[in-house]
């Protein structure tokens, strides 16, 4: 069998500071010529505002509310808008190599969280063009249709190698994004596993157990045939 190009570290729940922390000196490691890392987590309700989130002007609740709620409010790297991560939410952060590759790495993000959820029972799992994230089939609600977003994107590229990475709703609280207006998409509602199967009477228990596995087997065949070995991060190395 190949070798695995890759490590898996599954840090279980995690406040987010502290997978941040690990984040960074993975990120630091890898840089230097590790071997890359997947993070897979779940985290206490946090929400985290991008590069795109303008000082957090899609919360649509007081910060005084979510810190009596006990939710923190932090800015990262990342890019995109405000996103809420909570327990139920599976969260995986590929610390990979990327280089000046950053598109074709968010479709194969995109691809291998397809591929999980088609492993999970959802066939109509997509991309949505335009628009970081995997979908599942819209849903007309009022007489409006909207967009159901099943799991969200957000990297950021530094020394050529990514963090942060995607998050996938299992089986998430999912009243916890009406904090926000989620990636600052107002036609757009978040959905879950969970709540997939009971609206399409599957009789299947959506699992954080087994999205994990799904999860790890997509990234295993999805990035089979990654380019490891970047020229601009063996130029970083002499740097």
């Amino acid at each position: 069998m190949r070798d695995v190009p890759f490590d898996v570290l599954d840090l279980g729940v995690l406040p987010y500071r502290e997978a941040w922390d690990v984040q960074h000196d993975v990120h630091a490691r890898v840089a230097g010529g590790g071997r890359p890392t997947l993070l897979l987590v779940e985290h206490p309700p946090v929400l985290t505002l991008g590069r795109k989130a303008k000082e957090g002007t899609n919360i649509v609740v007081t910060r005084d509310y979510l810190a009596a709620q006990g939710i923190e409010v932090l800015e990262v790297e990342r890019g995109g808008d405000v996103t809420y991560h909570g327990p139920g939410q599976l969260v995986a952060y590929a610390i990979f190599p990327v280089g000046r590759r950053v598109q074709d790495f968010l479709r194969l993000l995109e691809r291998a969280v397809i591929v999980t959820l088609h492993d999970l029972g959802l066939p109509d799992a997509r991309p949505n063009p335009g628009y970081a994230g995997v979908y599942v089939d819209p849903r007309t609600v009022n007489g409006r249709e909207y967009e159901q977003k099943i799991a969200s994107f957000g990297v950021a590229v530094q020394r050529n190698v990514a963090l942060h990475g995607l998050a996938l709703n299992v089986t998430t609280n999912l009243g916890h994004f009406d904090l926000i207006v989620p990636c600052g998409l107002s036609g757009t509602q978040m959905t879950s596993v969970e709540r997939e199967y009971e609206l399409r009477g599957i009789e299947r228990t959506a699992s954080m157990a087994e999205a994990r596995k799904a999860l790890t087997r997509a990234f295993h065949t999805t990035f089979e045939n990654y380019d490891w070995t970047l020229p601009e991060l063996a130029a970083g190395r002499g740097t």
